[in-house]
């Protein structure tokens, strides 16, 4: 199949979350399975520049014409990357935001986007379908079925709209409309109509051919009230087309027996190296190394309240009255920055905090902590409790979406499991597992490396994901073909 991967980021080249990671992994995988695939994204300023394959094309939003470029970008394990090259947007320090919030210009310069996706279908790589990522590409379908929708080459495209996150959608006052070109007459409670806004993301789920989660129990909490940001509505007119694929990760890059940043490999066959990792963890953080034997739990997160740091704001006294170590890294909301900047301060011995982005000591986190902590208030996949599974490091998590679906609870009658789960959001029922947790890590160590195991021995690699979206792909241009004969 000859597949087109519309993202607004993906590793190597940009990247502020799992999106990034999930856009990355997946096309390479579908190219290691014999397809033909082809990401476009922006070019930021952290991309290198390339040759242009499109020196220039006339976009127009409202009244003003635009003339971004189209460059190649090289190819990397058989996925070709091309780049939308157009400075006055894309050329900035950050993605999205500017000193926490949103760009202003944000409707301009991701219709500008979809619509250079567009001209390039047409004129460098028509696709047999069109897989597009979270509200930044969701223009994409709403053009093909309203401007596009008399191009004999680009109408009849199939497009899957993946939703990595449904709170975020892309929201923005009724004038934005004119300012970007599109049909005021899509401005009704069927297109992109939102409580007097308009919603990228609900354009997108209107107009898509099919629409995936990222995770089988994700896809049925965002049809629901508490879960679905104002959307479960229409998610749900639409649930015949909407199915929930787990996200894998790439063990190529995340896994203990060849991870680079790690001081000392381990393995599920020698698991002894995890203590070597443990020490230099410690000492990343400037706390004692002269005690192993205590509990260190690990973070890596955006700091925000969808993560579920309003619970740890609640329990942390509580918790680090216990004997144990705490680390975190990740930066967001001030509130939580400042949250682990004060326990730091007041526990000095036991609480590290990096607030940054920090790619090495994501993975020596993962490597040297006992325990990774996720009380997520929603969790559409998750990646890093995957990665824990991976080096042993057991997981303590909040029972939604993918980190439901990934983490089974320990069950010390049996062995079986691989973490410690709690359903409730509520403070109490956090400090709970993690009172579990640090129960059976302190008293039953044969337990505790069972269940470490048991964990090292999860297979969540992309090619089972894959595969099911080659069967979607594959139904999506049946259908197409059949309508179009």
């Amino acid at each position: 199949m000859k597949i087109l991967f519309v993202t607004p980021e993906c590793v190597p080249f940009a990247k502020t979350g799992g999106l990034a990671d999930v856009t990355g992994a997946l096309s390479k995988v579908l190219a290691q399975r014999g397809h033909e695939v082809a990401v476009v994204m922006p070019r930021y300023r952290m991309v290198e520049p390339g040759k242009a394959v499109l020196p220039s094309v006339t976009i127009t939003l409202g009244r003003q014409n635009h003339f971004p470029s189209i460059q190649n970008g090289r190819r990397i394990e058989g996925v070709r990357y091309y780049f939308v090259d157009y400075p006055p947007f894309y050329d900035r320090d950050q993605l999205y935001t500017v000193e926490g919030k949103d760009y202003p210009d944000n409707p301009e310069r991701y219709t500008l986007f979809s619509k250079v996706v567009l001209e390039f279908a047409k004129r460098i790589f028509t696709p047999e379908l069109i897989h597009g990522h979270d509200w930044q590409s969701a223009m994409v379908p709403v053009l093909l079925r309203t401007q596009y929708n008399a191009d004999p080459i680009l109408s009849q495209l199939p497009f899957v709209l993946t939703i990595h996150n449904l709170g975020y959608q892309g929201l923005f006052e009724p004038e934005v409309l004119d300012r970007v070109g599109l049909l005021p007459e899509l401005f009704t409670i069927d297109a992109l109509e939102f409580y007097g806004q308009v919603s990228y993301l609900k354009g997108g789920i209107v107009f898509s051919n099919y629409i995936t989660t990222v995770s089988r129990k994700y896809a049925e909490e965002i049809q629901t009230p508490e879960y679905g940001h104002g959307l479960d509505g229409v998610i749900r007119v639409r649930r015949d087309c909407v199915t929930g694929i787990l996200n894998g990760v790439d063990y190529t890059e995340w896994n203990p027996e060849t991870d680079k940043f790690l001081v000392v490999n381990y393995s599920l066959k020698d698991i002894t190296g995890k203590q070597a990792c443990k020490k230099d963890l410690l000492a990343q953080f400037n706390l004692p190394t002269s005690d192993l034997k205590k509990p260190l739990i690990g973070i890596v997160s955006r700091f925000a309240v969808q993560k579920g740091f309003d619970l740890i704001e609640e329990v942390a006294d509580s918790l680090l009255q216990n004997d144990l170590y705490l680390v975190a890294l990740g930066l967001g909301e001030p509130r939580y920055e400042e949250l682990f900047r004060t326990l730091a301060q007041r526990f000095p011995e036991k609480v590290g905090v990096r607030i940054a982005y920090d790619n090495p000591l994501a993975h020596k986190i993962e490597g040297g902590a006992d325990m990774f902590l996720m009380p997520s208030r929603y969790e559409p996949c998750g990646l890093n409790q995957i990665y824990s599974l991976k080096y042993g490091t057991i997981p303590v998590v909040r029972a939604t979406g993918g980190l439901d679906d990934t983490i089974e609870p320990y069950q010390p009658a049996t062995g079986r499991g691989t973490g410690f789960k709690f359903s409730a959001y509520s403070g109490p029922d956090l400090l709970e597992s993690l009172r579990q947790a640090l129960y059976f890590y302190t008293t039953d160590r044969k337990a505790w490396q069972k269940l470490m195991r048991n964990g090292m021995q999860k297979d969540f690699s992309w090619n089972t994901s894959a595969a099911q979206y080659e069967k979607l792909y594959r139904n999506m241009i049946r259908r197409r073909k059949k309508t179009a004969s």
